[in-house]
């Protein structure tokens, strides 16, 4: 996102995001604290540059512009591979894309691990191999039983056989990879829009975490 990072300040009990450290604590007006235990915390952005992402399981709003940055929750998906130069194989009701471009922000989830060697080496074969097949013909798509998902996790169930691993569900590799992204992807929209709209956004925090930043 172009907007200046998000930054968390613990004070009054509270988590304090903004975009500007402030000198006064917005809750109670008082001073803040230096040191390092009271410093601010900047939250790392969970998107990143698809086509930098080589080898990865892509996410992104069905329709690119804007990416994430508007995101509401509710809009369709969409999703893709990419092989070692960022490439994103995808696919729709027009059939199989190798795209260039368009995938700027994303939620990346890696698919190779580095000592992996030799299937780093044959990825790109692997993917356009699998892309090529008569499976992936564009009167084949259906938006709901066989779609851009469908393909990926195809590709990957794939490559688990290949490596003489078992196969994953859908709602296997959803809950196991993609969800726990998602979530730290909804916090930080929603930290974002809250953020476009008001200087701080204050969250009070658990008690468990108030004894701690005591």
């Amino acid at each position: 996102m172009a907007e200046a990072a998000i930054l968390r300040v613990v004070h009054c009990g509270s988590a304090i995001f903004c975009r500007r450290a402030p000198q006064r604590c917005p809750v109670c007006g008082r001073p803040l604290p230096g040191g390092l235990r009271s410093a601010p915390l900047r939250l790392p952005a969970p998107f990143r540059h698809g086509h930098r992402q080589p080898r990865s399981f892509l996410l992104r709003p069905a329709a690119p512009r804007g990416g994430f940055r508007g995101y509401d929750g509710n809009s369709d998906l969409h999703v893709g591979i990419t092989n070692s130069n960022g490439v994103v194989y995808n696919y729709d009701e027009e059939g199989i894309h190798r795209d260039e471009a368009g995938w700027e922000e994303c939620i990346s989830i890696p698919l190779v691990q580095p000592d992996m060697f030799e299937l780093l080496e044959q990825w790109d074969k692997l993917l356009e191999e699998f892309s090529v097949r008569e499976a992936w013909l564009p009167h084949r798509y259906d938006e709901k039983a066989y779609n851009c998902y469908t393909y990926a996790l195809a590709f990957i169930n794939s490559i688990l056989t290949t490596l003489g691993k078992q196969q994953m569900s859908k709602s296997e590799f959803t809950e196991r990879f993609v969800i726990p992204h998602t979530k730290r992807a909804s916090r930080y929209i929603t930290l974002h829009q809250e953020l476009t709209a008001k200087e701080f956004y204050i969250v009070p925090l658990p008690e468990q975490e108030k004894q701690c930043s005591k």
